[in-house]
């Protein structure tokens, strides 16, 4: 037998993380009682109490979308895992797909597409911009897609997609509507049913202030029609909702080992959504946004999206012209513990990227942020 090699074996201290108050793009502080969900022993992911939970996951999530879909799952993954399941399960070779691409997770939308054998039209608008309903039945006359793919808040720079009228014009082109809602679920108005959207996904970190590792996944009438009816199956095992889905579904066939301990998390999650309700919930988000936007204009900073479409969520705050936005970000890190972001891509060294999501959207942190910001760009 060969000798045991002790090169990596280290000595390590005991787990201490600094205390980050998480104002950046995500992922946000985790409420406490999810915290404490999340500790709970372990069960067996075909356990009766387990099953038992999985029906209230998928019931709480469709009151987060506000939909009545019986595919609303959570992915055993992160956001990403969930968008590419959508894009899986909505997309086969050879079909147009028309995306907006107003930002970073339009562009990551566009290249998950592709890689799943799609047509892509890329319907291209200034990075903070939404796109508009002209523009989309133009890009449709010329490709007649198959799948329209928009997102609906752009984490990459806090602008809302208007949905009004949009599924009207999927009706004519008989287009399947996918929805990127990330940054929305739980903080932002979202109706996937009245607004007529085939496939949306989200991620848990954001709004709904759970640690990342499950991606939230509905899936409409009209996605599963043409997934049953699909030449070749889903290429991607993992995430073929048509054998995902028996798992969540009534069946309950075995086809992995869910992440026990983070649906434990999520439902808690969810609790906390339908304890608050969601339009007490909006407002909360919308108030303590207008709070954070008022305060400031008072130290003489402005925001990067027009207040129409500019998320309740998340805020891209205009670096002003010589100061080094890495550099503050850097300081309110080191000497306030807070964490912001920088700017995406096109937006890169433009902006700072602020979330006021789910736990963290509170009066008290905008309050700490805006003081610790002003005393870091007066130096």
């Amino acid at each position: 037998m060969p000798h045991v090699k002790d090169t990596h074996r280290i000595e390590t201290r005991d787990l201490d993380m600094p205390p980050r108050l998480l104002l950046g793009p995500g992922p946000s502080n985790a409420h406490p009682r999810v915290l404490r969900a999340l500790s709970n022993r372990q069960v067996g992911h075909l356990d009766p109490r387990f099953i038992e939970l999985m029906n209230e996951v998928q019931s709480l999530l469709r009151y987060a979308w506000q939909t009545d879909n019986p595919v609303t799952i959570p992915v055993s993954g992160t956001g990403s895992a969930a968008m590419e399941a959508a894009v899986a399960n909505c997309v086969e070779p050879g079909d147009s797909m028309l995306i907006g691409v107003n930002g970073y997770f339009g562009e990551r939308m566009v290249d998950m597409a592709g890689r799943y054998g799609a047509v892509v039209t890329r319907m291209e608008t200034p990075w903070g911009t939404s796109v508009d309903l002209d523009t989309i039945r133009r890009h449709m006359e010329a490709c007649r897609p198959r799948v329209l793919g928009l997102v609906h808040a752009e984490t990459s720079t806090g602008a809302r997609q208007p949905l009004e009228g949009v599924r009207a014009l999927c009706d004519e082109f008989d287009c399947l509507l996918l929805l990127d809602t990330v940054t929305s679920l739980g903080g932002v108005e979202l109706f996937i049913d009245d607004w007529g959207v085939d496939a949306a996904y989200s991620g848990t970190q954001k709004c709904l202030s759970c640690p990342p590792g499950l991606g939230p996944l509905t899936l409409g009438p009209r996605v599963l029609e043409r997934l049953e009816k699909r030449s070749k199956p889903v290429p991607n095992w993992y995430l073929d909702m048509s054998l995902v889905g028996k798992y969540w579904g009534s069946s309950r066939t075995y086809h992995h080992t869910a992440p026990i301990n983070m649906n434990y998390g999520l439902r808690e999650a969810l609790r906390l959504v339908a304890e608050e309700g969601l339009e007490e919930r909006w407002k909360r988000h919308r108030n303590t946004a207008e709070r954070f936007w008022a305060g400031l204009a008072d130290i003489g900073l402005s925001c990067h999206v027009r207040q129409d479409i500019r998320l309740s969520s998340l805020t891209t705050v205009r670096v002003p012209d010589g100061v080094d936005s890495g550099a503050v970000a850097r300081t309110l890190l080191n000497e306030y513990n807070i964490e912001i972001a920088g700017g995406l891509g096109q937006l890169a060294g433009k902006v700072w990227r602020v979330g006021l999501m789910g736990f963290n959207s509170r009066a008290e942190n905008v309050t700490l942020l805006l003081a610790a910001m002003e005393d870091v760009l007066k130096r």
